[in-house]
């Protein structure tokens, strides 16, 4: 007897999406199916970085195999399409998701957290950008290896800032503005001013996921962020050191407040281990064990994953020789498949 679509259809619709908790067929994540020889079509994924896609793949060929036809080849296609979560919204229009990464205090790696994960989802296949908002002490122009200014182009009744691109993201930071040293000395209106125009009059145009790498701790940048922008969602990143789980807790106070109340995304642990190079097999802990995780059990947040300290990416990052497939990411992918998992989640509530 011939396969029909609605045979096929009725199968896939017992296999759910673990983390929207709804089938695929009503997801609408089956599409161009054919039927002949074969079963073929495109499985779409909410996100290029979707760490169950392994999973749904093999779920997908044993529904069709279990209650269809245990013979017929199954081919499937693995595409993506990230959904917009800031309908209606005319600032960043094109962007789909904003996500800040935050801390509450200096020297936890916030910076190298940020461009490992942009790069990370760069390399996942996403359209990326990413926005230095660190007024004074912007990390983007040594990481990302460039100094080139952004240039001005005119759009309707005013000139806007068209980012850099690199390694195909786009990038905006005040650090391609200022020559190489020079000090930053401005109040805070000044800098929660050219915050907005980063934002408000930038040419960010279509992104999947635009990253914001803030400065550390719960002023004025901060305030702007959440009076100007349309986020998605905060990650904190924190050390396991105490004096860090401190401060983690006064920035996760700060996004929790009525009066700003902006999804937190999960936490992110850095500087979780040291392995040296001739023991790989070896975590040695140098600054404590399990902050993170105890941080995020504490507010009831995900824990997003460990990123072990690696001189060998602080040196790449140092001279901005890091690229989206350099094998140095690696730990940083699991944590990035973890994000857009959180704001797949979030957006399906």
């Amino acid at each position: 007897m011939a396969i029909s679509k609605e045979s096929v259809l009725a199968a896939l619709s017992h296999v759910d999406d673990p983390d929207l908790k709804k089938d695929l067929v009503t997801l609408n994540m089956i599409q161009d199916l054919e039927i002949g020889d074969s079963i073929a079509f495109t499985l779409v994924l909410t996100t290029p970085a979707c760490p169950m896609k392994d999973m749904l793949v093999n779920a997908c060929k044993t529904a069709i195999r279990v209650m269809v036809d245990p013979q017929i080849a199954v081919n499937i296609a693995v595409s993506s399409q990230v959904q917009r979560s800031l309908q209606g919204d005319q600032i960043l229009p094109g962007v789909k998701h904003v996500i800040a990464v935050a801390s509450g205090k200096g020297g936890v790696g916030k910076s190298t957290l940020s461009a490992g994960l942009a790069f990370s989802l760069a390399h996942l296949g996403a359209k990326v950008g990413y926005l230095d908002a660190d007024i004074y002490g912007p990390s983007a122009p040594t990481i990302f290896g460039t100094t080139e200014a952004p240039h001005m182009v005119q759009r309707g009744d005013k000139q806007i800032m068209v980012p850099v691109e690199v390694h195909g993201m786009k990038m905006l930071s005040i650090g391609l503005m200022t020559a190489r040293g020079q000090a930053v000395v401005w109040r805070g209106p000044m800098v929660a001013s050219a915050f907005k125009q980063f934002v408000q009059d930038a040419a960010w145009d279509d992104l999947d996921y635009l990253i914001i790498d803030l400065p550390p701790g719960t002023g004025d940048v901060q305030l702007s962020l959440v009076q100007t922008v349309p986020l998605t969602g905060v990650v904190l990143v924190t050390t396991p050191q105490e004096v860090a789980l401190s401060d983690a807790r006064r920035a996760l106070g700060m996004f929790s407040m009525e009066q700003i109340a902006k999804p937190l995304l999960g936490v992110v642990e850095n500087m979780s281990y040291f392995t040296p190079e001739d023991a790989p097999d070896k975590k040695y802990r140098l600054f404590g064990e399990g902050g993170g995780k105890q941080i995020s059990e504490e507010y009831g947040l995900p824990f997003l994953g460990e990123i072990p300290l690696n001189p060998l990416l602080m040196s790449a990052m140092d001279t901005g020789k890091i690229t989206p497939d350099s094998p140095l990411l690696v730990p940083f992918h699991s944590v990035a498949a973890a994000v857009a998992q959180q704001v797949s989640i979030l957006q399906s509530k």
